[in-house]
Order: C-alpha cells, then structure tokens, then sequence
C-alpha cells in the first residue's frame, strides 16, 4: 500500500519502477538491474536500510546510485549515519509530492557529487567477522568498566564510613 502511495507521488515520465518486498530482495534487483534511483525504508523486513545502506557503500559499481531513505523516525536513521547525511538523501514519514520530488533533486546532486570522486576501495573479506571479533570485546571491556566503577564506589564508600 505505502509503495503503491510513493508510485503514485512520482512526477511523470518515462521511467520504469521496480519494487522489492524486503531489504534483501531490493538489494538482489539493485544489483541486477543498477537503477537510476533507488527509494527506500528504513526499516524493511529481512534486511533493514542501515544493512542495505552498507552494502551499496561498499560495492564500488552501486555507490553512486541515487538514494532517498523514508522513515517516520529520524531518529532510527541517525542512530547509524550521522547528519548532514552525504551518501543519500532523507525524506520523513509522512510526506507530501514535493518533499519527494525534493529528496529526489538533492539524491541526484549527492550521487554527482560522488561520481566525481574515487570509489570506495573494496571491505576485505572476512571484515564483519572482525566487526563482530571488536564488537564482542568492546561489550567485555565495558562490562570490566562497569564492574571497575561499582568497586570503585564501594571503595569509596567503605573509605567515607571509616573516617566518619
């Protein structure tokens, strides 16, 4: 119903659209058909927008497509991508025609501006293990930190009492 609602804001033209159901159908037809434009939710089943986002960031013949990323909370977005947002344009939920038509114009003149400069060099194989790898002791080294601080004030507190 929402995709049927976004064809309907299109200008006219001549121009084909494609629709996916999930985050990873849309990225399978991204990578057969390389559209001129791709819009898209944030929060898709199977493979969210952030995950998508990433994939077309690191393939160096998708990088350069067209963006505009919907969502009803910005702040879902901003969580994972920082403004201003450079790689592709944002459109909040709900919207009309031409705040459309506008996050189209300025997905454009992003995508140009990245045609112009190199592409992104290739993630090694192997990089979302590592991610996981640092992740995992980001989360043990925090959890140590917590652990620290809590002694720390029971230390605190003990030295209090034996002054008193």
């Amino acid at each position: 119903m929402i995709r049927a609602r976004i064809r309907d804001m299109l200008p006219q033209g001549n121009f084909e659209v494609l629709e996916a159901q999930d985050g990873a159908e849309g990225l399978q037809l991204i990578r057969q058909v390389h559209p001129n434009l791709v819009l898209m939710d944030f929060l898709m089943p199977r493979m969210n927008g952030w995950e998508v986002l990433q994939q077309l960031q690191q393939d160096a013949t998708l990088w350069d497509i067209p963006l505009v990323v919907m969502s009803g909370r910005k702040e879902e977005v901003t969580e994972h991508v920082t403004e201003p947002f450079e790689y592709f344009e944002f459109v909040g939920k709900p919207f009309e025609r031409h705040d459309l038509v506008e996050a189209i114009r300025s997905a454009m003149a992003k995508a140009r501006q990245r045609a112009s400069k190199p592409a992104p060099a290739p993630v090694a194989a192997g990089s979302s293990a590592e991610v996981a790898e640092l992740k995992q002791r980001l989360k043990t080294v925090e959890e140590e930190l917590a652990s620290l601080k809590r002694q720390m004030g029971q230390l605190v507190t003990f030295i209090k009492q034996r002054l008193q």
